[in-house]
């Protein structure tokens, strides 16, 4: 791979991370139980979150910069 096309790759996989949050989300959905789990919904959504979403962000700033670079 040329090292002008690395952001694209990142790209890539900051969006397949935002659809595995999306993805993982939905199945913790369809598992979640009212009363059998003790923590409730949001607690799943916020570690989704930090589990895919941030890295999704950093992947992506990463990728802007990596973009940047190779454009001059």
């Amino acid at each position: 791979m040329k090292k002008e096309n690395i952001y694209k790759f990142l790209y890539a996989v900051s969006m397949f991370l935002v659809i595995g949050f999306a993805i993982r989300l939905g199945v913790d959905y369809f598992k979640y139980d009212n009363i059998g789990d003790s923590a409730p919904f949001y607690a799943f959504v916020i570690e989704r979150i930090i589990e895919f979403i941030i890295p999704s962000i950093i992947v992506f700033i990463i990728a802007k910069v990596v973009k940047k670079k190779y454009s001059k």
